[in-house]
């Protein structure tokens, strides 16, 4: 691809080099060869880039006469650089050919397959599931009975798509995720201590460009539907339980918990090891940052902050409210500590001066 392709796709202004330049692939500063992009946020990086051999770069516009030294260089201008070189990177991708069904793959009746559809060795898809054009299967990947499978998702190898889930387009799946299991609901006999099963029998849905990682689990609804908005994404080792709604645009890191019936509104950014308790509501917006809490059936919102506010603790509330109650609580152990010490050689002062007069 030319960078006058990339330029009418996504924009930008070429202020110096050849637009018939030819591009293969995108790299980072000195380890970057011929026909690749590299991108530049600052002078810093700007230097970086120049160090390899790339045949662009796409920079700030501030940035553009720091290149004048080097004219073969093709020069894109962006707003943002980063987001023009990422987007440039799926353009540049490579495009794995289709494969066909593999002979050692499990593939039932009544399955229908789309055009250019790759199913890999070991692969099982049960009866009735439909595999949009241009997806992949890889192996040992298991697609539950029903399963719906929109355009070019990629199903990596040992993941498990349960019955009752739903997938949009252009939707990956990382090796081991597990959708649509039962979510963890149980009724307790008073009696008996005993604990019953409630009804899992509810749906998933994935809407388009959801990215899911690696050993996540996302269970479906109990009696309605789970549902993951557009463009979200999961990282590896997150849990989102039944009936979770899960806004558009939202970032789930590593390691959070979202229990059952909870809502994430959109563009919602939710750090590593967060917990969220069930029925709990996070706002349009609203950043959690690592390992803050939300309880059970409370409501998180932005109302009445500054916008990129970061909330944090358990309950989870502004950072800043959370530093300077720190610094409280450590200035009042400072005084104890201090009031401690004085106490003690209070203590010693008078047992010493006691054993004085006892010893005349």
């Amino acid at each position: 691809m030319t960078l006058r392709q990339l330029i009418e796709i996504l924009g930008g202004e070429l202020v110096q080099g050849d637009p018939e330049t030819v591009l293969a692939g995108v790299g980072a500063g000195a380890t970057a060869k011929g026909l690749d992009l590299v991108f530049a946020e600052d002078a810093a990086s700007a230097e970086a880039a120049l160090r390899g051999a790339a045949s662009a770069l796409v920079a700030h516009a501030g940035c553009a006469g720091l290149f004048a030294a080097h004219p073969h260089l093709g020069v894109v201008i962006a707003p943002q650089p980063r987001l023009w070189f990422a987007r440039a990177a799926k353009l540049l991708e490579r495009k794995l050919p289709a494969q066909g069904v593999h002979p050692a793959a499990v593939v039932a009746a009544h399955v229908q397959i789309g055009a250019e559809v790759t199913i890999g060795p070991g692969a099982v898809i049960e009866a009735d599931a439909h595999i949009g054009a241009g997806s992949r299967i890889e192996a040992g990947a298991v697609v539950g009975q029903g399963v719906h499978l929109g355009k070019e998702c990629r199903i990596h190898p040992r993941a498990v798509l349960y019955p009752g889930t739903t997938l949009g387009d252009r939707v990956v799946v990382h090796a081991g995720a597990v959708l649509g299991a039962d979510g963890f609901g149980y009724v307790r006999d008073n009696a008996s201590g005993a604990y019953t099963q409630f009804p899992q029998q509810g749906t998933l849905v994935i809407e388009d460009d959801v990215e899911i990682g690696a050993n996540t689990t996302i269970d479906r609804g109990a009696l309605e539907e789970t549902r993951i908005g557009r463009g979200a994404k999961i990282d590896n080792l997150v849990h989102v339980g039944h009936n979770c709604r899960i806004g558009e645009d939202v970032i789930l890191v590593a390691l959070t918990g979202i229990s059952g019936s909870s809502t994430v509104g959109q563009g919602a950014v939710i750090a590593g090891q967060v917990g969220i308790g069930d029925h709990a509501h996070i706002g349009p917006g609203v950043i959690l940052g690592g390992q803050a809490g939300v309880l059970s059936g409370k409501t998180v919102t932005n109302q009445g902050l500054n916008p990129g506010t970061v909330l944090w603790g358990t309950p989870a509330r502004p950072l800043q409210t959370v530093l300077r109650e720190m610094a409280v609580l450590a200035r009042m152990a400072r005084r104890g500590n201090k009031g401690t010490r004085e106490q003690g050689n209070k203590g010693t002062r008078e047992r010493g001066n006691k054993g004085i007069g006892d010893r005349e």
